[in-house]
């Protein structure tokens, strides 16, 4: 393909299988991509890198991506603290059946990996080491009133955060764990993500192994739009 001179690829391993072979020969391990002149290689969307590598001439407007993140994440880490609500300790130490967690430290998995995406936009990473440190600051939130507290906290910084217009920070590219090198807002899409895939699994569990009665459940129009994986295990 090509725009103003530029020969460029847009890769999306979602759809394009032979994409993801080329890529794959190429030891990229990230999507989506696009290769510029066969040799500059921009791995994720990167809405303003994108717009002058390829002399686009457009005005960037992230406010309805921010919007509707801000109403995606009150919504999955609302729900999330209602659920947690309902557990009583001895539930949550009980251990999950599809992995060595308890449940405790899957509730506060589901908050803390949003607060570590928004908060790479001053940390500079969302890491492997970043996520250690996380789950070791944390060991002091032990009860659903501690988890609703943390959550409540996630979400108004979260909410601050993308109603800020900082877009030289949302733009920022950070290494991350999932991703690769991604923006802080295409981190935290993704994340997004991640958290609704676990929220899922926790109404499962709710529902087949603690055998509670879900209140207020996340609807299907508060997932509508947050692409998780089909199976929840």
């Amino acid at each position: 393909m090509k725009t103003h001179g530029v020969d460029y690829t847009h890769f999306d391993l979602a759809s394009d299988k032979d994409a993801a072979a080329l890529i794959e020969s190429k030891g990229i391990k990230s999507a989506p991509i696009t290769i510029v002149d066969d040799s500059e290689v921009i791995i994720g969307f990167y809405p303003k890198k994108l717009i002058a590598t390829l002399d686009i001439k457009t005005q960037l407007d992230l406010s309805a991506k921010t919007e509707w993140l801000k109403e995606k994440y009150t919504a999955i880490l609302g729900a999330s603290i209602v659920a947690s609500k309902q557990f009583s300790i001895e539930q949550l130490e009980t251990i999950l059946p599809w992995r060595p967690q308890t449940l405790l430290d899957h509730m506060k998995h589901i908050i803390s990996f949003p607060d570590l995406a928004y908060a790479s936009h001053s940390t500079g990473s969302m890491s492997t080491e970043d996520m250690r440190a996380s789950y070791d600051n944390l060991k002091h939130i032990t009860t659903p009133s501690q988890i609703e507290a943390y959550g409540n906290t996630v979400i108004a910084n979260i909410g601050a955060f993308l109603d800020s217009n900082d877009y030289d920070s949302f733009d920022r590219v950070v290494p991350a764990h999932y991703g690769g090198e991604v923006t802080v807002l295409e981190l935290l899409t993704i994340i997004l993500s991640h958290s609704t895939h676990h929220l899922k699994q926790t109404y499962m569990y709710m529902n087949d192994y603690l055998k509670i009665k879900i209140e207020s459940p996340a609807t299907d129009k508060i997932f509508e739009g947050i692409i998780t994986p089909e199976s929840l295990i």
